[in-house]
């Protein structure tokens, strides 16, 4: 059993444990620290009973996130704040009311707490904990300004409650600011997480180790993208982790367990967005969260499409390119990358290669890096003005969920002529692919029903999806030519484009 040092800032104070570095966050809690506050729900980051929050400081500014700690592993949070529903009652010393300067007394009630209280927001009580730490996220972000009802439920998208209490919840949400004001101390914790970094700094770490001393250490965290680099061609059977929502289910329900890890997320450079005038340039390290907004910056229709990507503490731990390299034939993020033109940039000692997004992909979850290679940066084009791009995700649930078809299209037109057409699906192969024949069919066609209805066949026989608990073939494919017909209507002003409406159309066509 691998143990190594792991160090955070609660409470004011740092603490420093001897931790297994297969151990997730949520069994430290309960088990070693005994803060049973937060609970153990799906243990796969969807119902968000088990939410935490971490701080970390970014540009002088102290961050927070809330996280599903289930699927998080415990030494992702090494330098980090932590936050756990027991720390808000009055207990956590950087916790002080807005208009005095003395800590707020021992068990008084935080506003996000007194507000689910006096709205009735909990009721068998086992998701409260996770619902008032995702809402002490957002109380910290948004201040005096309040939540809206549109704004309260895309925070809570990752929590589930299970006595469908919803309403009493919102209504917490929108009445914890109203209450007397009760604010981090942001400067003291900033304080406290730049202490923690000294020793780090002052003499090797043994979570964030230099390449030179690595060889007895399990768990590492590089700063530096040479250091990742060095490490990677060093140790190249180390597991790579990112935000851990996908491996850390691999920890909790298949009970796998890693001799060395190599985790990306604190490269500095990986951290990085970088704009240019024709390309966004996105780190593998960047957070889901921080990834769509930049591509929301430029494409503002894909708003609804970022916020239905899994939840939100899932989308404040994942990372794009862990969601690209990993490379799910449902992964969401690929069909619309695809269709946008995205390149990925795969680096080693060895120098750097760029490719195709789609090129990436050799079969189910395989692709082309080498053992010594990782998945440094995604690069997508800007919008242009001639453009017109779509993505549509098909899944159960609103939110949180799985998508069963996912179809992205950008198509440039040029006096009503289709001079550039890209296609992204997901679902329907083993991995994610483009459209290659239907693309073909559009090109230098004039854009109308009557070619919408002729692809709308063509990309229905374009793949052979198949069938599972998600979704059957049939319905793959009927869906996917009626995405296509959904993207026509848009394309010519249509706002009433239910998936109902839809099925009929294309039943009739």
């Amino acid at each position: 059993m691998n143990t190594q040092p792991l160090r955070f800032f609660r409470r004011g104070k740092p603490v420093t444990l001897s931790v297994e570095t297969n151990r997730t966050l949520l069994d430290l809690l309960r088990e070693d620290l005994h803060c049973t506050g937060t609970k153990e729900g799906c243990g796969e980051g969807d119902c968000g009973a088990c939410t935490v929050v971490v701080g970390q400081e970014v540009r002088g500014q102290l961050e927070l996130r809330a996280i599903n700690s289930c699927i998080r592993l415990a030494h992702s949070i090494d330098g980090m704040a932590l936050w756990t529903v027991e720390d808000l009652a009055g207990a956590d010393v950087n916790l002080k009311p807005v208009d005095t300067p003395q800590p707020a007394c021992q068990n008084t009630l935080h506003p996000v707490q007194q507000a689910m209280v006096q709205c009735h927001g909990s009721q068998c009580g086992f998701c409260t904990p996770g619902f008032v730490m995702s809402l002490f996220a957002q109380y910290e972000q948004h201040g005096a300004q309040g939540l809206s009802r549109q704004q309260a439920q895309a925070a809570l998208s990752g929590n589930l409650c299970r006595c469908t209490g919803y309403r009493p919840i919102l209504d917490a949400a929108q009445a914890m600011q109203e209450l007397p004001q009760v604010k981090l101390d942001e400067a003291a914790v900033l304080r406290g997480l730049r202490q923690l970094a000294k020793p780090a700094k002052a003499q090797t770490s043994k979570t964030t180790p230099a390449p030179a001393d690595a060889t007895d250490i399990s768990y590492l965290s590089p700063s530096t993208l040479q250091d990742l680099l060095t490490l990677r061609a060093r140790y190249p059977e180390a597991q790579l982790v990112a935000g851990c929502t996908d491996v850390g289910l691999w920890v909790t329900k298949m009970h796998m367990q890693f001799p060395r890890i190599l985790d990306t997320t604190q490269v500095k450079e990986l951290r990085r967005i970088e704009r240019y005038k024709h390309h966004i340039a996105i780190g593998a390290a960047v957070t889901l969260t921080d990834a769509f907004a930049a591509l929301v910056a430029d494409r503002p229709q894909l708003a609804s499409f970022a916020h239905r990507f899994a939840g939100m503490p899932v989308r404040n731990s994942g990372t794009l390119g862990g969601n690209v390299a990993n490379g799910s034939p449902i992964g969401d993020s690929m069909p619309l990358l695809i269709a946008l033109g995205a390149n990925v940039v795969l680096m080693s000692t060895r120098g750097h290669r760029e490719l195709r997004l789609e090129e990436l992909y050799t079969g189910y979850r395989k692709n082309v890096m080498a053992r010594d290679e990782v998945l440094a940066w995604i690069k997508i084009p800007k919008a242009v003005p001639q453009e017109f791009s779509r993505v549509y995700k098909i899944s159960k649930r609103f939110e949180d969920d799985i998508s069963a078809v996912c179809l992205a299209v950008n198509l440039r037109l040029e006096k009503g002529v289709v001079r550039h057409a890209s296609i992204g699906v997901g679902g329907v192969a083993a991995t994610p692919v483009r459209a290659r024949q239907t693309e073909a069919a559009l090109l230098g066609q004039a854009w109308s029903q009557t070619l919408v209805t002729e692809a709308m066949q063509r990309l229905r026989q374009e793949f052979s999806p198949i069938s599972d608990m998600r979704a059957s073939a049939a319905y793959r494919s009927e869906v996917l030519g009626n995405l296509l017909q959904r993207f026509w209507l848009e394309s010519q002003g249509a706002s009433d484009t239910s998936l109902q409406t839809l099925v009929l159309e294309g039943a009739a066509a």
